[in-house]
């Protein structure tokens, strides 16, 4: 299976590796496989016999398919061993009344991204093997909170690589915060940068299009590449854990083989819906993907109208991984529904003016499949109350918005309808606002939080996050997003 740029389809095709090597095609496009695989009703019934790692081993070796079978399966049984991810990676839990969340948040950093940025490291060290590669790999990262710490963690002392990570000083909790303050690994370097992650998110992807630091860096034996889920290594992991949910569902008889089921996921980003899209699109058999935006209701707009439309304020909210105006993986869509020429037309537009409108054929086509909802902070914390008083639930804040989705959905389709929410990330990630939420008063503060959230509700802390205060802190370094180029320059001279 080869690779092409969502942007021409003039471009050369590259294999598997050499997308998960590179992050970004050489027009600035995103990878995409030639063409899509399909997975029948007959492969998820026997995929729902197996555990977790071997459900994604055969999955990812659908678009992998320069890695063999034993490296995928070593890799995986790695990536999500119970060392890893203790009781198991990605359980489905019935909370009631229809719906039903997947947690992704049982891995080493307790938020989805671990699920993707624990195989993802083992992805590319066989990609600079399989390709030659005998440069450094530096893996530079914006991060609105999460994806920091889950690939640092993944790519920490991993050789031949090192990780920059980019955060805004301002935009993630304090324990996302600590965790990358605090990371271990001899190859890691982390900055907090003034302004928003969008900010850091454009200033990542002008050092990635300038030439003049690819040839600075190649001097230095060292070449770009991503962790963000714009890299196709980041993003094809994703689509198993929606198989594996629906393997479970089948397995306990929550569903029949066969039946379909919706699916919601809190969006930033659109790498993590756009997986449910492609797992879809391969055949496994889901109805409405339900988008669910936080204040920063870009997405919602978009579906609504097909006006994507930057220009507007920037929210800073307690769910700060969905704090984000510029949603990189909504070109992938774009691609698959209209093509590349349209797609970089499109793109061009956003660059220049923010913001562009699709033809009508072509949100028609995108509306038959998504559909979104917003929540804004007082239904958020509403929801997480009356999610724990109704049902001893404990979500954290982007699952809230994801939840407030849901029953708005089923409200208008029928109450009961079954839909699967991806959870993505422990309510202890933001115990503040949880615990505001849950008990109508502010904790002492964000650290002392957790525990006064677990004494309230007599739900664990997990192990990732114990002891957050007494971590020693490596990275303090604030600049300005205009700065990092130099950075980036300076961290590929430091063995």
């Amino acid at each position: 299976m080869n690779y092409t740029s969502t942007r021409s389809t003039a471009s050369a095709s590259v294999s598997a590796a050499e997308a998960i090597k590179n992050g970004l095609a050489p027009d600035g496009g995103l990878y995409m496989p030639a063409s899509l695989p399909t997975l029948t009703l007959e492969e998820v019934e026997t995929l729902s016999r197996l555990p977790y790692a071997e459900r994604a081993a055969y999955v990812l070796g659908k678009f992998l398919t320069d890695y063999t079978r034993e490296e995928l399966t070593q890799d995986c049984r790695e990536a999500y061993s119970e060392e890893r991810f203790p009781g198991g990676a990605a359980p489905v839990v019935n909370v009631g009344d229809g719906l039903y969340t997947l947690e992704l948040w049982h891995g080493p950093t307790a938020a989805f991204k671990d699920m993707a940025l624990q195989i993802m490291p083992r992805l590319l060290s066989r990609a600079l093997k399989k390709t030659g590669e005998t440069r450094t790999a530096m893996i530079l990262v914006a991060t609105s909170g999460d994806t920091g710490k889950a690939a640092l963690e993944g790519y920490r002392d991993v050789p031949q690589v090192k990780i920059q990570v980019f955060y805004p000083v301002d935009g993630v909790s304090r324990v996302q915060k600590l965790q990358m303050m605090t990371q271990q690994g001899a190859n890691v370097s982390v900055m907090a940068i003034r302004g928003n992650f969008d900010d850091a998110q454009s200033g990542v992807k002008r050092i990635f299009a300038d030439a003049a630091v690819a040839e600075a860096l190649d001097a230095k034996g060292t070449f770009l590449s991503s962790a963000n889920s714009i890299n196709w290594g980041r993003l094809a992991p994703q689509i198993v854990y929606y198989v594996s949910a629906y393997c479970d569902m089948v397995k306990t008889g929550a569903l029949s083989l066969g039946d379909t089921l919706d699916v919601c996921v809190p969006t930033g980003n659109f790498g993590n819906i756009f997986a449910a899209y492609i797992a879809k699109k391969m055949g496994l058999p889901l109805g409405k993907l339900i988008c669910a935006s936080n204040t920063n209701n870009v997405l919602t707009d978009f579906l609504e109208t097909g006006v994507y439309d930057r220009n507007r304020p920037f929210h800073t909210t307690m769910s700060p991984s969905m704090d984000i105006l510029i949603s990189s993986n909504l070109e992938r869509l774009l691609y698959l529904t209209c093509g590349a020429e349209k797609t970089a037309a499109y793109m061009k537009q956003l660059s220049e003016t923010g913001r562009y409108a699709l033809e009508e054929a072509d949100l028609a086509a995108i509306r038959a499949h998504f559909v979104g909802y917003s929540t804004d902070e007082e239904a958020t914390a509403a929801t997480i109350r009356a999610t724990y008083t109704d049902y001893a639930y404990l979500a954290d804040t982007h699952t809230a918005v994801g939840i407030g989705a849901v029953r708005r959905y089923q409200k208008e389709v029928g109450e009961g309808t079954r839909v699967l929410l991806a959870s993505t990330a422990s309510p202890y990630k933001f115990a503040y606002d949880v615990y505001r939420s849950v008990k109508g008063e502010n904790a002492e503060d964000e650290l002392r939080a957790l525990d006064q959230l677990s004494a309230e509700t007599g739900v664990a802390i997990p192990a990732p996050l114990t002891g957050m205060g007494e971590r020693e802190v490596r990275f303090t370094q604030v600049i300005d997003a205009a700065l990092m180029t130099d950075e980036v320059l300076a961290f590929a001279d430091k063995v």
